[in-house]
């Protein structure tokens, strides 16, 4: 099994660090004030970095360490956290216990998952991959299960497109200083079009939106029912159900071969099915909608990382800039649908003619 993996972004034991003075004594007051987990605040360490205005902290108690979110609230909506985190649990998902709460300053008590993210189990561990994984799809499944529709806002056709037109804003624009003809807007409409249609006709669940390698914990042994812990599913969707697959199989981090990628998505299809899930009766009609559902996040994905650079200052993400070019143009060239698309992105990125498969 063969794997390119990018190096994670977790800043485990990194030093805090606070820019304001005056959210740092209302975190020390919160801290002070809460009763029965006796956290020891010299413990206070960074857990993880996010590409948002959340952080995650890491402190040590008598009954093992926590998790404090530090969710500023002029910036972050906790409540749809909360919300999901309860979900989760529910369905017996391995997702943090909230278990302390500070909504009016954005700090929150969490569970610990652990330190060690699918990402970096692959990166360390390549054997135990597919097990991992398998564990992954199992865990998918059950999400997918989970009668939300009336719980999380719809993945319509308005969050589709201004998720899409983050590549023109942001990769084409601002990150290659290139301004699109006419022609080449009238192929990115009506690529768009195409896309935005076939994934509102799929059949519709939950969906995590951001259900990868950075965000799946290990948590046990593979084939436990510990494992995966699951986060960052605070903007879950009611959409297309194969969304969160890949995001899973052709994330931003790692790159499976496509042979790796077909066998897990036969075993989550199969899964699926048995579980009563509205996957396609056709897995070949399924491969197709995987791959334009794909199409569509990684368009989105060029622009929000380049967005992360350009107007936050995280430069992380621009060494995954060409495994996503690759696998949106790797689509692209291979339906005929969106030849003109697979074009405008070589123009784009400078990149010379490549051949591809026509179905």
């Amino acid at each position: 099994m063969n794997a390119s993996v990018s190096p994670p972004l977790r800043t485990e034991a990194a030093p805090v660090t606070w820019p304001d003075p005056a959210r740092e004594a209302a975190f020390r007051a919160w801290l002070a004030s809460l009763r029965g987990f006796e956290l020891d605040p010299a413990s206070l360490r960074a857990a993880s970095a996010d590409a948002s205005f959340r952080r995650y902290l890491r402190l040590d108690g008598p009954n093992g360490p926590r998790i404090v979110m530090d969710a500023p609230p002029t910036h972050e909506d906790c409540r749809p956290f909360v919300a999901l985190a309860r979900l989760l649990r529910q369905a017996g998902l391995q997702a943090p216990e909230v278990l302390a709460w500070n909504e009016a300053e954005g700090f929150m008590l969490l569970s610990d998952l652990g330190s060690t993210t699918y990402l970096q189990a692959v990166q360390a561990h390549p054997e135990r991959a597919d097990a991992l994984y398998r564990d992954a799809l199992r865990a998918l499944v059950r999400l997918q299960g989970i009668p939300a529709a009336e719980q999380v806002p719809a993945y319509d056709r308005t969050l589709l497109w201004r998720e899409m037109e983050l590549f023109p804003q942001w990769y084409v624009a601002r990150h290659q200083a290139m301004a699109l003809s006419p022609q080449d807007q009238a192929v990115l409409h009506a690529s768009f079009e195409l896309l935005s249609a076939n994934a509102l006709a799929q059949p519709r669940v939950l969906v995590h939106r951001d259900y990868h390698s950075r965000n799946l914990m290990v948590c046990g042994e593979p084939g436990e029912p510990t494992n995966p812990g699951v986060l960052d599913f605070q903007d879950a969707v009611w959409g297309p159900i194969t969304y969160d697959l890949v995001s899973l199989l052709r994330d931003a981090y790692v790159e499976w071969e496509e042979a790796q990628q077909i066998d897990w998505a036969v075993r989550y299809w199969e899964a699926a099915r048995r579980a009563g899930l509205p996957v396609h009766a056709d897995f070949g009609e399924f491969w197709r909608d995987f791959e334009w559902m794909g199409l569509q996040r990684h368009l989105k994905v060029l622009g929000i990382f380049c967005r992360l650079f350009h107007r936050d200052g995280k430069d992380g993400y621009l060494k995954d800039l060409p495994w996503v070019w690759r696998q949106a143009h790797h689509v692209a060239c291979r339906y005929r649908e969106f030849a003109a698309l697979a074009r405008l992105l070589e123009k784009v990125a400078g990149q010379e003619r490549q051949v591809g498969y026509t179905f």
